[in-house]
């Protein structure tokens, strides 16, 4: 019995020292403000950082993107593998390079994401507007997450976009917003700055999480994320590609009869949303194929 009273007043004091410690942590843990720069430049457009609200507006999307640790970690290890496929394609457009950070603000560079209004992939596409642009969205093909088509059809509409209003800013809350819905706002004000005009709340602040990640992704060293280069993630680039039609299309038969499975088949081909494809428009499709040490991580 008084063995047992020894052990358990032990206990009690591991437990309070542990509780201790744990309390001294948490007080050490230093939560800091993040530094905002003094001047900043997106695609080519001034920001004005010197209005006070644009500033608060700014440092709210950067205590917001930097503190959601593991899930901007994972979009900061993920532009290594993304960013060399979308540059060129905004390039193409005569984009500027800075429209890539509106892909990362939609996705966070997650390629399979869906958001709860139904968009899909990188670019966050709705249903209707990719298949008003050419995409193909069923049940089976879903090209929205293709990479390559849809960043060209975000190409596109944001190209529209900045034809209209004559701004990078305005033509990434008409991403957002909608073309309509940022027109009718912009002409009731008689705007022609994004930062002058008012609109609804995920807008105003849309903008500002597009400029906390190209700050963070920048140097992410200043903003207190320590990554390897080991760490970021290699571009998928060892593939070949072929063509597939017919009709009844059985895509892990597909994957068997080149050497591979169906999930990495699913790595390269994100589009490809289930095992089997009817194919009743007679469609040929272009597949990328793992090439040979594909899944061997040469780092």
């Amino acid at each position: 019995m008084k063995r047992l009273l020894i052990i358990s007043v032990l206990l009690l004091i591991s437990v309070g020292c542990s509780a201790q410690t744990t309390d001294r942590q948490m007080i050490n843990s230093v939560v800091e403000i993040p530094p905002l720069p003094e001047e900043l430049v997106f695609a080519g457009e001034r920001v004005p950082l010197e209005n006070f609200d644009t500033r608060e507006s700014l440092m709210r999307e950067m205590l917001v993107t930097l503190y959601m640790h593991s899930r901007t970690s994972l979009t900061l290890m993920n532009t290594t593998r993304y960013f060399p496929i979308i540059e060129p394609i905004l390039a193409e457009f005569g984009i500027p390079e800075d429209m890539k950070y509106l892909c990362v603000a939609e996705s966070g560079l997650d390629p399979n994401v869906v958001s709860t209004a139904g968009a899909g992939g990188l670019w966050q596409i709705m249903p209707t507007v990719g298949k008003e642009n050419g995409l193909v969205v069923d049940g089976e093909i879903d090209e929205r997450y293709h990479i390559e088509k849809a960043t060209r059809v975000a190409c596109t509409l944001l190209k529209s976009y900045y034809e209209e209003f004559g701004s990078w800013a305005f033509a990434a809350a008409a991403y957002n917003l909608g073309l309509n819905g940022l027109r009718r706002r912009v002409d009731k004000q008689q705007s022609d700055n994004y930062y002058d005009t008012f609109l609804p709340e995920e807008t105003l602040r849309y903008m500002f999480r597009i400029l906390s990640f190209k700050l963070l992704i920048a140097d992410p060293d200043e903003y207190g994320y320590r990554i390897a280069k080991s760490d970021y993630r290699e571009p998928l680039d060892n593939y070949y590609e072929i063509e597939v039609s017919g009709k009844n299309i059985d895509w892990a038969a597909v994957a068997r009869e080149h050497g591979t499975t169906y999930r990495m088949l699913r790595q390269l081909n994100h589009w490809i949303r289930e095992y089997d494809c009817a194919n009743s428009a007679g469609r040929t499709f272009i597949v990328k194929m793992p090439g040979e040490g594909f899944r061997v991580n040469s780092k």
